[in-house]
């Protein structure tokens, strides 16, 4: 069963969750509870269902949960990107975090093509 681990979308995945948890539970800006934690739910999203699908052992369910978390990885790189904006994280933490949210979204498409 965790053979998911090898999958390199898991692998992008779980590094964006840690640092993103990391991250904004060390910021203190007032007004940004909302937005982190909605960041927070959409990493964690992510990791969640590429593990899921894999979980389920069928290609559509699969399929379907990498598209889920395909969905959760753009809402993490909208809210990524206010957050930049409102200055809510530090740069290069947001730069580290925008590189994951890449390859993690790379990786997902790749397995929804070979797939």
């Amino acid at each position: 069963m965790r053979k998911y681990r090898s999958l390199v979308a898991w692998q992008r995945a779980h590094e964006l969750v840690v640092l993103t948890l990391k991250t904004a539970d060390a910021t203190s800006h007032r007004g940004s509870y909302a937005l982190l934690d909605q960041l927070r739910r959409a990493t964690i999203s992510v990791e969640a269902n590429i593990v899921e699908g894999y979980a389920l052992g069928t290609t559509p369910q699969f399929r379907r949960h990498l598209r889920i978390a395909v969905g959760s990885a753009a809402e993490a790189e909208c809210l990524l990107e206010t957050a930049s904006e409102m200055q809510y994280l530090p740069g290069d933490a947001i730069s580290k975090m925008a590189k994951l949210l890449d390859e993690t979204l790379g990786t997902l498409f790749g397995l929804l093509r070979k797939r």
